[in-house]
């Protein structure tokens, strides 16, 4: 793709790499059509905060700026971090003469980059930002309706569309396995009330304090119940099955009770 592609046409080409959210690939590619949608700009650079990974991703459009996003992490300070802070955009018209974030500063003069800015995008938990440089002075990018904005928008909207769809996936995985166990964990309920003689509630709470104590999950036991009828744990279930009971504390020598005393009426 040349640069007489129009804008439009890449964001449509870059849609579907948007919508898969944080591959390296993905970014990597959000990265170049931000650097090639802002005047005078040499690279560009993309971070995403807050996913459920530990480390933040990262995509660069040169080896050089790798280390310009790296200082920043480690001193903490930058226009990624003040972004990441306020929620602003933040970035510096010319770094020969800026006093905020020395190490950073230092390094960018270094990689000859003489401007900076970087705009976030809060979703659902999660910040993109998109960070562009310069090799001469004055280079800004703004919230607004221009292209690099445009990109940044779609971008956190396909990452927050695609954090709910795993977090949709898994609550569907959990509500099928617990359909699934459902029926055995009722059966080995059934078998704890057979074996000591109790309601429901203290089955299943037995259940789980057995589960507790033996570092299992609450379905493979149950499972494991049911195949043996409880077979060999009679006296462990019983113990359980005891503390599970609300304890009926006899009263004190001497204290009266509440029940009539059990007396022949024609003595």
């Amino acid at each position: 793709m040349d640069a007489t592609t129009p804008t439009r046409t890449r964001f449509e080409t870059g849609a579907p790499d948007l919508a898969e959210g944080s591959s390296a690939r993905s970014l990597a590619g959000l990265a170049e059509q931000v650097a090639w949608c802002t005047p005078d700009s040499c690279g560009a650079a993309v971070t995403i905060s807050g996913g459920e990974g530990a480390e933040t991703p990262v995509a660069v459009t040169h080896p050089d700026l790798s280390a310009l996003v790296s200082v920043q992490w480690e001193s903490g300070e930058g226009p990624i971090p003040a972004a990441l802070d306020t929620g602003r955009a933040a970035g510096a018209d010319d770094l020969l003469h800026e006093s905020r974030w020395p190490e950073y500063r230092a390094k960018a003069l270094e990689a000859g980059v003489r401007s900076s800015a970087t705009l976030p995008y809060r979703r659902d938990g999660i910040t993109l930002t998109l960070t562009v440089y310069g090799f001469r002075p004055g280079l800004r990018i703004e919230k607004g309706c221009t292209a690099t904005d445009v990109l940044g928008e779609l971008a956190a909207t396909g990452l927050a569309r695609e954090r709910r769809y795993r977090e949709a996936l898994v609550e569907v995985d959990q509500l099928d396995t617990a359909l699934r166990t459902r029926p055995v964990v009722d059966q080995a309920c059934g078998i704890l009330m057979y074996v000591l003689g109790c309601d429901a509630d203290t089955a299943f709470d037995t259940l789980r304090r057995l589960s507790q104590r033996t570092n299992r999950k609450l379905s493979d036991l149950a499972g494991a119940l049911v195949r043996t009828r409880g077979h060999g744990l009679e006296a462990e279930l019983r113990a359980l099955g005891g503390k599970a009971r609300r304890p009926h504390r006899a009263p004190a020598r001497g204290q009266e009770t509440d029940a009539a005393p059990d007396t022949d009426p024609s003595s």
